[in-house]
């Protein structure tokens, strides 16, 4: 049986819109005890992805000019990669080993579905 990714990704996902206020954010990120989240449009078009390093910004910000405000439009990362749904896991964890990226957001003509793990793609195996 071959196995795609759609298979084994998580499709419950804490995600942001580009207009989200980034403290409001960062809270979410701690209050799920996640390191990021991707950052989908009023269609679900994945836009980017607010990291912790992303968040950390804030912080640099707030130290310069004591004001750390902002959307998270304004500290994600734009470039974005991103797995497709029909992906199959071997070639997820070549690329997994190649690249030594944790997670990816999986997407299906650029919609965002959901996201896959080393973790996942270790089970699958299992």
């Amino acid at each position: 049986m071959h196995q795609s990714v759609e298979d084994i990704m998580t499709k419950k996902l804490v995600t942001f819109r580009p207009d989200t206020n980034v403290l409001e954010a960062i809270n979410t990120l701690l209050k799920h005890k996640i390191s990021g989240a991707p950052v989908v449009d009023e269609e679900g078009n994945i836009v980017g992805i607010l990291s912790e390093i992303d968040c950390m910004e804030t912080l640099i910000q707030d130290s310069y000019y004591h004001d750390a405000r902002g959307s998270v439009s304004e500290f994600m990362s734009k470039n974005i990669t991103t797995a497709d749904v029909d992906m199959g896991i071997v070639d997820l964890a070549e690329f997994f080993v190649q690249k030594h990226f944790r997670r990816l957001p999986v997407t299906d003509h650029g919609k965002l579905v959901g996201q896959v793990s080393r973790r996942d793609v270790l089970k699958a195996i299992q």
